[in-house]
C-alpha cells in the first residue's frame, strides 16, 4: 500500500513539475507595440486573449506548443520540446497582401475589426487625417463631409457656423463625441467640429443611424466620434505651416512619445482668418477669425495591467462678419450697421482609467467636464451665456474569441446660464440623464456576430425612455457578407440645437411645456462584395439601404416680429433611401465613388413635404496615385442634386471638384499645393445672397458653397 501511494504521488509531483505557467506579451514587429485581442490556441483551441498591453497568461503540460493568432497578422506558432522561459515576447508581423487594410474601432467599445462589425461604421483613418491636416488643418469638418450620405451645411453666411447632417436629417440629430465624451450639445454645439483640427487626431468614425446602446439620446441620423491621437514608443513630431489665397494662415503642432511608465502628446494650433468679400456685395462671405487650440493628454502606466489618462483642451476664437465698412474701419454709423462677432472660449478636462482585471475582462471609467463660454455681439448689444457639460461613466468589457459582453452605467447632463441682464426670451435651464446600458455580441464561424443592445435612461424631467438594438452581420463566403440593423432612439427638446439656419439667440423662446421628446426608429440593410485579382488589385461593394422614423419631431415657428418658438408636429418625418460605396485598387491607383439617394419628407404638411436642403441625388468620387513615396496626387469631386429650399422653390445642381499634390523633398520636409472648388462654383452666381437694405438685411437660406475658389500651400515638418 505505501508502495502504490509512493507511485500517486510521484507521478502526481511529477505532472505538477511538468506543469508551465507562462505570461505571453504579443507585440508588432515594427514599432514594438502591443497587439490587444490576439488569440493563444492550443490544438486549435482558443485558451487565452491579449489584453490591451498585448499581455496573456496560460498553462501549458510538458512541451512548448501554442499558436498566436490576431486580425491582420501573419499566424505564429510556437513548438519548443522543453523551455526554462516563463515569459515569452511574441513578435507578429502584418499581413502583407490582405484585400483591407485592417481597421480596428473603437466606437465600438469591443475592439472590432471594422469590416466584420455587426454595425457599420466608417472610418477616415490616420492618413486621412494626415492629409486633412494639410489642406484645411483648422477643422475636421471638410473631410467628413466627402463621406457619402453626409452633408456639411453652413447655416450662417456672416459667422461661417456649419452642422453635420447624415441621411437627410436635421443636424441636431448628429450626435458628435470627442474620445467617446459628450462635448458638443446644445448651446455648447455651436461652432464645435468646426473648432477640432485634424492633425490632433488619429481618425474619425461615422455610424449612420441609431447609435443609442452604447451613447445614449442623439444619435438619431448618426454618430461622429473623433478619436485622439495617443502616445508610441518612437518618438513624434510635426509642425505644418500653411497659407490660402483666401487670406487664411495656420500653424499647427504635434508631437507625442510613450516611455516606460509615461507618455504624452501635445497638440498647439493657431488660425488667422481675414474677411473676405468674394462676391463684392458689401457683406463678408468669410468672417474674420482668430483662434487658438491647445490640447495636452498625460498617459501613466503604474503597472501592466492599468492606463491613467488626463487630459485638457483649451479653444479660443473670435469670429466677425457682416459689412464690410465695419469689419475693415472697426465702426458703426448710421447706414454701417449690420455685423456679428463671437467670442468663445471651451475648457474641457477628462480623465480616463482602463484597468485588465484578467486576460478577458477590462473595466474603464471616464470622465469629463466642459465649459463653454460665448458672447454674441451685433448693433443692439451684447449676449452672454455659459453651458457646462458634465460625464461620468463606469463600464465592463467580458472580451471573449466567441462573444463580447459590455455593460455599465453613466451619469450626464449640462447646465446653460445667462451670463449678463438682457431682454433675451431664453431661460435657464439644465439637462440630467442617469443611464444603463449593456450590449451582447455573439460571433460564430469565425466572421459572422450578432449583436444585442439595451439602454435605459432616466431624464430628470422627461421620465423613462427604454432603447433596444439588434445588429447582424454574416458572412456568406470570401467574397459576400450582409448587415442588418434596428435601433431606437430619442431626442430632448432643446432650443439651443443647430436648425437649417442660425437664429438671432435673442429671439429664441425657452421649449414650452407641450413639446414633446422626438423618438426614432431606424432600420437598415447592406450587403457587401469584395474581390482580389492579381498580386495587388482589389475591389470592394458596399450596398446599403436605410429608414428613419422620427415620431413626435420638433418643429420650429418664425412670429411676423422674429421671435422664434417650437412646437410638436403631429405627424413624423420620414427619412428612406440607399448608399452605395465602391473601392477599386489597381496598379497604385485607388479610386472611391459614392452615391446616395434620399427622400426625406415631413409627414406632418399637407403639402410640399419634402425635407429642404436635402438634395435626392449625392455624389462623390475620388481618385488618388502615389509614385515611390515621393509624390502623391489626389483628385475630388462631388455631385449635389437639385433641392427645395425654404420657400418651396428648387435650386440648381452644381458639381464641386478639388485637387491635390503632395511632394516629398526629404525624409522631413513635404510640400502640399491644394485648389478647392475648381470650378468657383458659388450660391452668389445664381442668386443674391441677402435682400432688404444694407442697414437691415436679410440673408437668405445657404445651399451652396459662398467663399467660392481658394489656393492653399503647405509646409508639412516632420521631426523625428
Amino acid at each position: 500500500m505505501k508502495f502504490f501511494l509512493t507511485i500517486i504521488s510521484s507521478v502526481f509531483f511529477l505532472n505538477l513539475y511538468a506543469q508551465n505557467k507562462i505570461t505571453i506579451k504579443v507585440i508588432n514587429d515594427l514599432d514594438k507595440q502591443p497587439i490587444y485581442g490576439a488569440t493563444i490556441s492550443v490544438e486549435n483551441k482558443s485558451i487565452a486573449v491579449t489584453d490591451s498591453n498585448g499581455i496573456a497568461t496560460i498553462n501549458l503540460f510538458g512541451k512548448i506548443n501554442f499558436s498566436v493568432s490576431a486580425i491582420g497578422y501573419e499566424t505564429k506558432n510556437i513548438i519548443e520540446t522543453a523551455s526554462s522561459k516563463n515569459e515569452w515576447v511574441i513578435t507578429m508581423k502584418e499581413e502583407q497582401k490582405s484585400l483591407e487594410e485592417v481597421t480596428i474601432v473603437s466606437s465600438t467599445r469591443t475592439n472590432q475589426n471594422i469590416e466584420y462589425a455587426p454595425i457599420k461604421i466608417e472610418v477616415l483613418d490616420a492618413e486621412e487625417m494626415k492629409e486633412e491636416s494639410t489642406v484645411k488643418p483648422s477643422t475636421v469638418m471638410g473631410i467628413i463631409g466627402d463621406i457619402s450620405g453626409v452633408q456639411i451645411q453652413q447655416t450662417s453666411a456672416v459667422s461661417g457656423n456649419s452642422n453635420v447632417r447624415i441621411q437627410g436629417l436635421d443636424g441636431r440629430y448628429t450626435q458628435v463625441l470627442r474620445d467617446g465624451l459628450p462635448l458638443y450639445e446644445g448651446f455648447s454645439g455651436g461652432f464645435g467640429i468646426m473648432s477640432i483640427p485634424p492633425l490632433d487626431l488619429k481618425q474619425a468614425e461615422l455610424i449612420k443611424g441609431s447609435a443609442s446602446t452604447l451613447y445614449g439620446a442623439g444619435a438619431i441620423g448618426g454618430l461622429v466620434n473623433l478619436i485622439s491621437k495617443k502616445p508610441t514608443s518612437q518618438q513624434e513630431g510635426i509642425i505644418t505651416i500653411n497659407q490660402t489665397t483666401l487670406k487664411e494662415t495656420n500653424i499647427n503642432s504635434f508631437c507625442s512619445k510613450r516611455f516606460q511608465k509615461f507618455g504624452y502628446t501635445l497638440y498647439a494650433g493657431a488660425t488667422r482668418q481675414k474677411a473676405v468679400d468674394v462676391n463684392q456685395d458689401a457683406f463678408s462671405d468669410v468672417s474674420n477669425n482668430k483662434s487658438v487650440v491647445l490640447h495636452p493628454r498625460l498617459f501613466f502606466y503604474p503597472n501592466k495591467n492599468s492606463t491613467i489618462t488626463i487630459g485638457y483642451t483649451k479653444t479660443l476664437e473670435n469670429r466677425k462678419g457682416g459689412d464690410m465698412f465695419i469689419l475693415e474701419n472697426n465702426q458703426t454709423d448710421s447706414i454701417h450697421r449690420f455685423y456679428e462677432e463671437n467670442k468663445l472660449d471651451r475648457n474641457s478636462a477628462e480623465i480616463l482609467y482602463d484597468l485588465n482585471v484578467s486576460n478577458n475582462i477590462k473595466v474603464q471609467y471616464k470622465s469629463s467636464l466642459s465649459s463653454f463660454d460665448r458672447s454674441i455681439t451685433n448693433a443692439d448689444g451684447t449676449f452672454k451665456a455659459n453651458q457646462l457639460d458634465y460625464f461620468n461613466e463606469l463600464s465592463v468589457l467580458i472580451n471573449h474569441p466567441k462573444y463580447s459582453w459590455i455593460s455599465g452605467l453613466n451619469f450626464l447632463g449640462n447646465r446653460f446660464k445667462k451670463l449678463n441682464d438682457n431682454q433675451a426670451l431664453i431661460n435657464n435651464n439644465s439637462n440630467n440623464t442617469a443611464g444603463l446600458f449593456s450590449q451582447f455580441t455573439y460571433k460564430w464561424k469565425q466572421k459572422s456576430s450578432i449583436e444585442f443592445g439595451l439602454r435605459n435612461d432616466y431624464h430628470f424631467k422627461y421620465g423613462n425612455f427604454l432603447l433596444p438594438r439588434l445588429a447582424l452581420f454574416h458572412q456568406i463566403n470570401q467574397h459576400w457578407g450582409t448587415r442588418l440593423g434596428f435601433g431606437v432612439g430619442y431626442k430632448i427638446p432643446d432650443a439651443l440645437t443647430p436648425q437649417f439656419i442660425d437664429y438671432a439667440i435673442e429671439k429664441i423662446k425657452s421649449i414650452d411645456a407641450s413639446v414633446k421628446v422626438e423618438n426614432s426608429y431606424g432600420y437598415n440593410a447592406e450587403v457587401n462584395y469584395k474581390i482580389k485579382f492579381g498580386e495587388d488589385h482589389s475591389l470592394f461593394i458596399n450596398q446599403a439601404f436605410f429608414l428613419t422614423t422620427l415620431q413626435h419631431p420638433m418643429i420650429v415657428n418664425e412670429e411676423v416680429n422674429g421671435v422664434v418658438y417650437f412646437s410638436t408636429a403631429s405627424q413624423p418625418i420620414i427619412s428612406k433611401g440607399f448608399d452605395t460605396y465602391v473601392k477599386l485598387k489597381m496598379f497604385d491607383w485607388e479610386f472611391y465613388a459614392g452615391y446616395t439617394y434620399t427622400i426625406a419628407e415631413r409627414k406632418y404638411l399637407t403639402q410640399n413635404q419634402f425635407m429642404p436642403l436635402t438634395p435626392k441625388n449625392r455624389m462623390a468620387m475620388m481618385l488618388t496615385k502615389e509614385w515611390e513615396g515621393k509624390l502623391r496626387f489626389c483628385v475630388e469631386s462631388s455631385f449635389n442634386g437639385s433641392q427645395y429650399k425654404l420657400d418651396n422653390t428648387k435650386t440648381p445642381s452644381y458639381l464641386f471638384l478639388a485637387s491635390m499634390i503632395d511632394y516629398k523633398l526629404n525624409k522631413h520636409l513635404n510640400v502640399i499645393l491644394n485648389v478647392e472648388n475648381i470650378l468657383d462654383y458659388r450660391q452668389s452666381r445664381t442668386e443674391a445672397l441677402y435682400i432688404g437694405s444694407i442697414t437691415n438685411p436679410v440673408f437668405k437660406t445657404l445651399w451652396a458653397p459662398i467663399d467660392g475658389r481658394a489656393f492653399n500651400l503647405c509646409m508639412r515638418i516632420n521631426l523625428n
